[in-house]
């Protein structure tokens, strides 16, 4: 794997390790609870944060079909972390094998999306991923805070 792809993966890792330590220890009620109206378990936002890296670095960087059916991801109910820890695990290592096939050139190279009108390129795709996983990182941490409050 070349260095920036390298750094990147560590990256993303690092971020995977934040995620599973964050709803570690969790009973499947904590897992499947949402704090209100209109807000996603943790269930859901590992499964959804899963799915959109497989599509994102999978898919729209890697050009390998996903076949993602994305409102099932905010349908995740019942999972026990093993479960969902092997989700992340499933997609890190795809997002590996992406990664190391890739070279600088394809930072530039165009692709299309089903998700987006615009068209966009395979390191857009790449920072998308990376801020997505982070953003629903920290939405396991504030929802495990609530579960921990209540």
């Amino acid at each position: 794997m070349l260095p920036i792809f390298e750094a990147y993966f560590e990256r993303l890792a690092r971020l995977h390790h934040d995620m599973k330590a964050a709803m570690a220890g969790l009973p499947q009620a904590a897992l499947d609870w949402e704090p209100g109206p209109g807000m996603n378990s943790i269930a859901v936002l590992v499964a959804h944060t899963a799915g959109s890296e497989r599509y994102w670095i999978g898919e729209v960087a890697g050009q390998d079909p996903a076949h993602r059916h994305r409102p099932a991801e905010f349908e995740t109910r019942g999972l026990d972390e093993a479960a969902l820890v092997a989700r992340l695990d499933e997609a890190l290592a795809h997002s590996q094998g992406v990664l190391t096939r890739l070279a600088p050139d394809d930072l530039e190279a165009a692709r299309t999306t089903s998700m987006w009108e615009q068209p966009t390129t395979a390191g857009w795709a790449l920072l998308h991923a990376l801020e997505h996983t982070g953003q629903h990182v920290g939405h396991v941490q504030m929802t495990r805070q609530l579960w921990e409050q209540k």
